[in-house]
């Protein structure tokens, strides 16, 4: 609705995860090259995990659509709250292999293995990223996710297995010695300070090819102070501002259309 207004060719600000849009700042960046580390040296195991909206997705998306798009074979679980059974259903699904849903666990495993083995022959090695790992609460399920680093030949994993998750999430892998043993590579996120605030927003401007003074440099540190420096949201408010600053024919973002942006996101 306002991209003609303010000279855009993309809406810079949608909060989904678009790899065109991802910001490398320091933070998003090691936590993005700890993860290429963990799977192109075949680590087991590693955890990712950030608070709400800093932009877990957003890395994990770029990692497969773009810094190794067609070297690996991935399967993204983005609902985990399934039964063991189901996911292994559903990661087989997602290495584009469908079974019955009578199909017993014992048979799910090995076709689980002998996809990873195809796949490693085929010279592609398997990623199994399961998102929002957080919210599973069964020792089951979670038991289920460490026997899938039960499976290796010629000394080496068939699979790396990502998990993501909020904070809560390293609680829950420490109260798993099991698991906590088999996870090599660690990282949290953290929020953006003041500067990468601004950093990124002016990045997300260029991708959409707008004009980087859109927003004065008050309704960014507004923009900063509202949000803490988390991306989601920072793509919120700012996407408002832009709405509402088209709505009254400005030129510019300045504070007070920002300040009235964050208000009506809760602000």
């Amino acid at each position: 609705m306002y991209l003609e207004h303010w000279k855009m060719k993309l809406k810079p600000f949608e909060n989904i995860p678009d790899p065109r849009f991802f910001f490398a700042s320091p933070q998003h960046d090691e936590g993005l090259m700890r993860l290429v580390y963990s799977i192109e040296e075949k680590k087991g195991a590693s955890l990712l995990t950030g608070g709400f909206g800093c932009g877990k997705t957003l890395l994990v998306n770029t990692l497969m659509n773009k810094v190794l798009r067609g070297r690996f074979k991935f399967a993204m679980v983005s609902n985990p709250l399934l039964s063991p059974k189901e996911m292994l259903g559903e990661i087989l699904r997602k290495l584009d292999h469908h079974t019955p849903g009578d199909t017993d666990k014992v048979d799910l495993h090995m076709k689980l293995e002998e996809v990873l083995l195809n796949n490693m022959r085929d010279g592609r090695n398997t990623v199994i990223i399961i998102d929002e790992a957080h919210v599973i609460e069964s020792a089951q399920v979670l038991e289920e996710i460490r026997m899938l680093l039960n499976y290796y030949d010629s000394g080496q994993f068939l699979l790396t297995l990502l998990l993501v998750g909020q904070p809560e999430l390293m609680e829950k892998i420490r109260r798993n010695p099991a698991m906590s043993q088999r996870i090599a590579v660690k990282y949290e996120l953290s929020p953006f300070t003041k500067k990468q605030t601004t950093e990124y927003i002016t990045h997300r401007l260029s991708v959409a090819d707008a004009p980087p003074t859109v927003f004065t440099t008050e309704a960014i540190d507004l923009i900063h102070d509202y949000s803490g420096g988390i991306p989601r949201k920072i793509n919120h408010v700012c996407d408002m501002s832009l709405f509402i600053g088209y709505t009254r024919n400005e030129e510019v973002v300045t504070p007070k259309i920002a300040g009235e942006a964050a208000a009506e996101m809760g602000g």
